[in-house]
């Protein structure tokens, strides 16, 4: 089996023949003595470590130290932050790109870890600690080796969690500057099975827009409502109108999402505020359909607000674009995946998630595809996101072999 055959020979994982059995037992890397060590104890030092996107200087640095060290032209500042790594090996004319995000999240952690966030009100809830380790540990290992002909380009990407750290970096020349004829990435997955490759042509995550809506009332004394114009009486119509946006504006078969995630109004019991303010989040596929939830949004908060005799102030922002999956560039990675760890361990993503990624800018610009890569551990794992989530290292060398296989394959030596 490829699985167990890759892992010895690139990680010298002594528990190769677990890791390839039905359940894919986690594999125990202090007992390694290998670059999986390093790995770790690299993950476990950005855990540590963590910065919020556009503001990942010091990971930044480490990131740049640790490729030029291994042989990489490392180029540095897209994005800010941003830092490309690129190794050249042959005469083929032909690129890759792999792209891993470095970027923390404002949540204070509650793990409990010894490697636990040293920086109040930041950590790495979402993996990229992870995702930025394994992609370091394949560098190491492909520049050893230097098994592939053409030029592999190693994206660490800031911001992925905010600013859209991808946009930024193609509106500062990444792929005029580092072409690639295609380009891949993976996010960890605590809900899917230890080991395996979920993946899914075509759409697989959401476009994700941001509106805030503020009513403008007057406002007065609790006492005397017939003397103010309550803003919180028109939001609540307004929030409940919203619900029928997607129920009555949008096609049936057509997934879309309009949440309100907050209501702000008013201080105290008896007073009635001058102003409102509710924010919503709006996710889509369909370009028609995202243009028509925007009319909608508007039309709904100025009509119901007009009703109540008030006015609205709408501040719209569009996010990040769909992520959508280039079938050839899917087709080639569940065919690599299948040999490399069993079609057992391959598996089709049912359905896109309402989340969202800003790697779509990326596949906007250059066929590609993004995955997911199982790390369950129990039923109960903490999702991501959360205060106590915690990137499962027994899938370190699974990650970092297979990136290493994705590249050698992709740029084959003849």
């Amino acid at each position: 089996m490829l699985l167990e055959e890759r892992l010895r020979q690139l990680v010298c994982c002594d528990k190769a023949t677990e890791l390839h059995s039905m359940t894919l037992h986690p594999v125990t890397l202090s007992s390694s003595s290998n670059v999986m060590e390093e790995v770790v104890e690299i993950r476990r030092y950005l855990h540590r470590n963590p910065e919020i996107g556009l503001s990942e200087f010091k990971t930044s640095d480490f990131v740049a130290g640790r490729l030029a060290e291994m042989g990489y032209e490392v180029t540095r500042g897209l994005a800010g932050t941003g830092v490309v790594a690129t190794l050249r090996n042959g005469t083929s004319n032909r690129s890759v790109g792999i792209r891993a995000d470095i970027d923390a999240l404002p949540i204070d952690e509650e793990t409990g870890a010894d490697y636990a966030s040293e920086t109040p009100g930041m950590m790495h809830a979402c993996g990229h600690d992870g995702h930025t380790a394994m992609l370091l540990g394949a560098a190491k290992i492909i520049a050893e080796r230097r098994n592939f002909d053409g030029t592999i380009h190693l994206i660490f990407q800031p911001a992925e969690e905010n600013f859209g750290g991808a946009r930024i970096m193609i509106e500062d020349g990444l792929f005029d500057r580092f072409p690639c004829d295609a380009v891949f990435a993976l996010h960890n997955d605590p809900s899917q099975p230890f080991g395996h490759f979920v993946l899914r042509d075509g759409p697989v995550m959401a476009a994700v827009d941001e509106c805030k809506i503020t009513v403008n009332g007057y406002g007065g004394h609790g006492a005397e409502p017939q003397s103010a114009s309550d803003p919180i009486v028109a939001g609540a119509s307004i929030i409940m109108a919203l619900q029928t946006v997607v129920s009555r504006n949008v096609h049936p078969l057509m997934p879309a999402v309009v949440t309100v995630g907050a209501f702000h109004g008013g201080k105290a019991s008896n007073v009635i505020p001058e102003t409102a303010e509710m924010l919503l989040t709006i996710r889509s596929f369909d370009p028609e359909a995202r243009d028509e939830l925007e009319k909608r949004i508007r039309m709904i908060a100025e009509g119901q607000a007009a009703s109540y005799g008030m006015s609205v102030t709408l501040e719209y922002e569009r996010g990040y674009s769909p992520t959508v999956n280039h079938k050839t560039e899917t087709d080639y990675l569940r065919a690599l995946a299948t040999r490399f760890a069993g079609a057992d361990k391959v598996l089709e993503m049912e359905r896109p998630t309402m989340g969202a990624e800003d790697f779509a800018y990326m596949l906007e610009k250059r066929p590609g595809s993004y995955f997911f890569l199982g790390t369950k551990r129990t039923d109960n794992d903490p999702p991501l996101h959360h205060p106590k989530f915690d990137f499962n290292d027994d899938i370190i060398p699974i990650g970092t072999a297979f990136w290493v296989e994705l590249a050698e394959d992709f740029l084959k030596a003849s």
